[in-house]
């Protein structure tokens, strides 16, 4: 159900587009590196398995889906790793692009992979029109304004901050899209899967202050301890550390609950546990003792 050679063959057919005659060729070597090698893929992942459990494994609009998502993630880590932002040296244990070739070359790769996500799901839908109104407005409200990632990175720029309202959109938009872009793909409807993805991309942000606050920085691939330093609205602050880690765990029991009964359902419940765990290890929640 989980195909991660197919998410890696989207991905490399959407920015090859990038490597046409005529393209800057620093500017698409960055949008390359922005995106290989990844992460987890985690969202790209959950898109597909919706997708299969909606009835649809194996789809070439489910994985174009996935591939947009994953692309509008590694927009989002560029912006977030700019000297304006977090300033990061590095990101997955390599220079951050803007280290690697330069700031106005790394703030127009981060422009060009949100641009590159609309324009990959554009292709993968001419055959399906009536489904692509619905992807583009998925995707559209993940990562812009009022309640996506660019209105999540701007409470960082404000003077006080909801903290529930920043975890909802600078992490949970995502989550959400990649829920509900799961189940669009597919044909079916989205209702039913959004509350899974807000409750994945709130534990993911409580994942990430925990993870920031104790791990080191080769275990993050990214500076540790920058959210102390910048001052950044954490749940550390508000919960502390066990009480971050309790509310961890309520977050992704509810949303192994809230799976609805499909074909998938016990593997997207695996999924869920097998995401927590790789998120807080035991290794880690020891330091917390």
């Amino acid at each position: 159900m989980e195909s991660a050679s197919g998410i890696e063959a989207a991905l490399e057919t959407a920015v090859a587009s990038c490597d046409a005659l005529g393209c800057p060729p620093r500017l698409a070597a960055a949008i390359r590196y922005a995106v290989f090698p990844g992460g987890a893929r985690i969202r790209p992942r959950l898109c597909l398995a919706i997708a299969a459990g909606c009835g649809e494994p194996n789809s070439p609009l489910a994985e174009a889906t996935a591939a947009s998502i994953e692309l509008l993630h590694c927009a989002s880590l560029v912006h977030d790793d700019l000297p304006c932002f977090d300033d990061a040296a590095t990101r997955r244990n390599r220079p951050s692009v803007h280290r690697a070739f330069d700031e106005r070359i790394a703030l127009l790769a981060g422009d060009a992979l949100i641009v590159l996500a609309f324009q990959n799901v554009a292709r993968a839908y001419a055959g399906a029109p009536e489904r692509l109104a619905g992807i583009v407005l998925a995707l559209a409200r993940a990562v812009g304004a009022p309640g996506g990632l660019v209105a999540g990175q701007a409470w960082e720029c404000e003077a006080t901050t909801p903290l529930e309202e920043y975890r909802r959109q600078k992490t949970g938009a995502l989550f959400i899209a990649a829920t509900v872009g799961g189940a669009l793909s597919a044909g079916a409807d989205p209702a039913p899967w959004r509350l899974l993805g807000e409750r994945l991309g709130e534990a993911y942000q409580l994942a990430d202050d925990v993870r920031d606050a104790l791990g080191t920085d080769d275990e993050l691939g990214k500076p540790a301890g920058r959210d102390a330093e910048l001052g950044r609205p954490t749940a550390l602050a508000e919960l502390g550390v066990h009480g971050a880690v309790r509310h961890f765990e309520r977050l992704i029991a509810e949303a192994a609950a809230s799976i609805p009964a499909c074909p998938g359902a016990e593997f997207l419940r695996e999924l869920v546990d097998l995401e927590a765990q790789r998120l807080l290890p035991p290794s880690l929640l020891q330091r917390a003792a």
